[in-house]
C-alpha cells in the first residue's frame, strides 16, 4: 500500500511539473511582452535578458497618449462599443436559430440546416469583395453596421451548430412537461432551456468576443476613420506613424490590449471548458 501511494504521489508531482512547464512555455511570450514594455529599443535589440534594467512606466504613459489626436481611451471605448454589442447580438440570434432547428419541425428544415453547415466551409476571403460592395451601396462603410447587422441575423453558422449540439443533449421531455404546465415556446426557451445552456452560451460568447476583439482585417476594410478606430487598428497605425518605432511603447499598449481577454478567459474558464466538452460529446 505504501509503495502504491508513493508511486501515485510521484506520478502526480511529475504530472503537475509537466503541466507547469508547458504552461510556462505557452505564457512566455506574454511574460516577455510585459517585461519588454519597460525596456528601451537598445535593451530589446541588444540584450537577451528577460528582466529590464529598470522599471519605469513612461512607456505605458507615452503609449497611452496615442498619436496625439486620440488617446487609447478612445480606441478602447470604440473596441468595446463594437465587441460587446456584436457578442450579445450573436448570442441572442444564434440561440433563437439553434432553438428553431433543434426543437421545431418545419418544411425545408433539413435543407436549411445543410446549407448552414456548408457555410462553415466557405472561406471569408470569398465573401470579402461581395460584402464590401453590398455594404458600400447601403452606406455602411465607416460604421459598425457591417458587424452589428450580421451578428443580429445569426450569420455565423459555427455558433448555431454549437448550440444545436448542446440543445440536442437536453431531453425534450422538459419541453413537454413545461408545455403541459402552460408554457409557450418562448417561455420554455427563456425559463427552462437558457439556464441549462449557460456553459454553451459562455463558450460561444467568449469565442465571439475574442474573434471580434482580434479581428484586424474586417475592421481595416470597413472602418477608415481614425475617430472610430479600434485598438488593433490603432496599434498598427502607431507603427506606421513613426519613422523609428518605439517598441517599448508598442509592447506596453499590446499588453494592456491583451489584459481584457486574459481576465475574461480566466473568469469564465469553468463554463468555457464545460461548454466545449458538453457541446462536443452530446449530439
Amino acid at each position: 500500500m505504501l509503495a502504491k501511494r508513493k508511486n501515485k504521489t510521484v506520478n502526480r508531482v511529475f504530472t503537475y511539473l509537466l503541466i507547469a512547464v508547458i504552461g510556462l512555455a505557452l505564457l512566455y511570450p506574454i511574460i516577455w511582452m510585459f517585461f519588454a514594455s519597460f525596456k528601451t529599443n537598445e535593451e530589446i535589440y541588444g540584450s537577451t535578458r528577460l528582466l529590464p534594467a529598470g522599471f519605469s512606466f513612461h512607456n505605458f504613459v507615452d503609449g497611452w497618449k496615442g498619436n496625439g489626436v486620440y488617446t487609447y481611451a478612445r480606441y478602447f471605448f470604440n473596441t468595446f462599443k463594437l465587441v460587446i454589442p456584436v457578442t450579445l447580438l450573436t448570442l441572442v440570434s444564434s440561440t433563437l436559430a439553434a432553438y428553431a432547428f433543434e426543437r421545431f419541425r418545419f418544411r425545408g428544415k433539413n435543407i436549411l440546416f445543410a446549407v448552414m453547415i456548408a457555410l462553415l466551409m466557405l472561406p471569408n476571403s470569398v465573401l470579402m469583395i461581395p460584402r464590401y460592395s453590398m455594404y458600400s451601396g447601403w452606406g455602411w462603410i465607416n460604421t459598425y453596421l457591417p458587424f452589428y447587422v450580421p451578428a443580429a441575423l445569426a450569420s455565423n453558422s459555427f455558433f448555431i451548430y454549437m448550440l444545436v449540439q448542446f440543445l440536442h443533449g437536453i431531453p425534450g421531455e422538459l419541453d413537454e412537461s413545461a408545455c403541459i404546465d402552460g408554457c409557450g415556446s418562448f417561455r420554455i426557451l427563456v425559463q427552462i432551456l437558457l439556464p441549462l445552456m449557460k456553459p454553451a452560451l459562455f463558450s460561444a460568447g467568449l469565442f465571439q468576443f475574442m474573434w471580434t476583439y482580434n479581428d484586424y482585417l474586417n475592421q481595416l476594410i470597413f472602418i477608415n476613420s481614425g475617430e472610430k478606430y479600434t485598438v488593433s487598428l490603432a496599434l498598427r497605425m502607431s507603427l506606421d506613424a513613426e519613422a523609428i518605432v518605439n517598441w517599448g511603447k508598442v509592447m506596453a499598449i499590446s499588453f494592456i490590449a491583451v489584459l481584457p481577454l486574459m481576465i475574461l478567459f480566466f473568469a469564465a474558464q469553468k463554463y468555457f471548458v464545460e461548454g466545449i466538452a458538453t457541446s462536443g460529446l452530446k449530439g
